[in-house]
């Protein structure tokens, strides 16, 4: 057990879950269904209701930032779920987030957990040269054979550790930082310019997606400009509740991305672009970047959001496959996106499938599936039940962290179910 703080704080920073944002919950009870930690665990604590009430407690300082409120905290996935369920419009998200910034600010985690959040937060996010470090010593214990020795041996399992490294995703040999900086012209008469932000993890293991996404851009008539000196867009931060972190990438992304005259933001991650287009709500209290913040989110899309509002060109095959769709809850609860992908789907010739419970979270949430582990795999259980129902040729959607967690699924099920992101499908169309 970490130490308790036992004694109550008195909040009053910008960062607190005030009354405006906690009065709306009239704790009806209708996002409990939705919820995942809830119907996991049947617990009220690890509701959005339960949460917020704790939170209620600590606001008016009935009770203390302590081990009990952190664990359900942190035990919340962020998928917004409930807010698309929520009938009185209330902004869990915000409320959970600020949670967070309470537990960073007057809680004390034990000192290993404090350690690695610390470097990985603060140090690996904030530093793209450190990332590329680190991810060249993952490949090499991949490609080396140390990763499949250690899986053969069952040394991983005997440490507890086969589901986390199973996430693991496989390193590029090429990455994409080299990209960056660069221009891609349209293919054929221009129809627009976009500056493309291009991650973190996506430059190191996704790299192949980035590429397909400059290359479906370019396609359909896009000038694709990839910013020199972009950096994280601060999601995990903010999630993590290192939100002054977050405000840090955020000024820095607004400096770079504000500075050339581009039609639109465009980002492939779901998790990535829900996080851009809270930038306003980050800043709201900077007088430099508050309005600046403002004009960043309103040209801010989604890949698949951007491409259905400039309307596809005919690509140049078209995929007669059934693809099962499994929203991202980034995309879909964060950012009201759920047609679209499917329209762009079903334009270059797949056959959607629908499974049960499309919209629910795979139990991802971008480093939830590490930090919280156990509970992540029961949530991917139950949305790998709702996968085997039906029978496709592949399963898509619109984020990397979904992409990994729900190949990390397919694999322990043995299906022979390939996993692909949106713009992938449509890349092997305009191929």
């Amino acid at each position: 057990m970490s130490e308790q703080a036992n004694t109550l704080v008195s909040i009053s920073d910008p960062d607190q879950p005030g009354w405006d944002l906690l009065k709306t919950c009239v704790h009806c009870g209708l996002c409990l269904n939705h919820c995942p930690t809830y119907r996991t665990l049947g617990i009220e604590m690890d509701s959005p209701r339960g949460r917020i009430y704790q939170t209620l407690q600590v606001h008016e300082g009935q009770r203390g930032v302590d081990d009990s409120f952190a664990l359900h905290i942190d035990r919340c996935l962020g998928c917004l779920a409930c807010e698309t369920a929520c009938p009185s419009g209330v902004q869990y998200g915000r409320i959970v987030e600020r949670a967070r910034a309470q537990i960073e600010q007057h809680y004390k985690r034990p000192l290993r957990e404090r350690m690695m959040r610390g470097f990985f937060y603060k140090k690996v996010l904030h530093n793209l040269r450190l990332l590329e470090f680190m991810a060249r010593l993952v490949r090499f214990y991949q490609r080396s054979g140390m990763q499949t020795l250690l899986r053969k041996m069952g040394i991983l399992k005997l440490l507890g550790v086969a589901d986390v490294d199973r996430l693991s995703p496989r390193i590029d040999s090429e990455f994409f930082f080299s990209e960056i900086g660069k221009t891609y012209p349209a293919v054929g008469e221009k129809r627009g310019t976009i500056a493309f932000l291009a991650g973190c993890i996506n430059n190191v293991a996704f790299s192949h997606l980035n590429r397909a996404t400059v290359n479906v851009l370019t396609r359909n008539g896009i000038e694709v400009h990839i910013p020199a000196g972009q950096g994280c867009c601060g999601a995990l931060d903010a999630h993590a509740g290192f939100r002054d972190e977050a405000r840090q990438l955020a000024r820095k992304n607004i400096d770079i991305f504000l500075s050339g005259n581009y039609d639109a933001i465009v980002t492939n991650a779901a998790g990535c672009g829900s996080n851009l287009k809270e930038y306003h709500d980050l800043l709201e209290h900077d007088p430099q970047y508050a309005e600046r913040a403002k004009q960043f989110v309103a040209k801010t899309r989604d890949i698949t959001e951007y491409l259905a509002q400039i309307g596809l060109r005919e690509p140049g095959k078209k995929l007669n496959r059934s693809v099962i769709y499994q929203d991202a809850c980034r995309l879909l609860h964060a950012q009201r996106v759920r047609v679209q992908p499917r329209q762009l789907l079903q334009a270059i010739g797949c056959q959607l499938v629908e499974i049960p419970h499309a919209d629910q979270c795979c139990g991802s949430a971008g480093v939830y599936n590490v930090t919280q582990n156990e509970l992540s795999m029961k949530i991917l259980e139950a949305k790998m039940d709702d996968i085997g129902s039906v029978t496709a040729d592949m399963l898509a959607t619109g984020n990397v962290g979904c992409m990994i967690q729900l190949r990390a699924g397919a694999e322990k099920r043995k299906l022979n179910l390939p996993v692909k992101h949106v713009v992938e499908l449509l890349d092997e169309a305009y191929s």
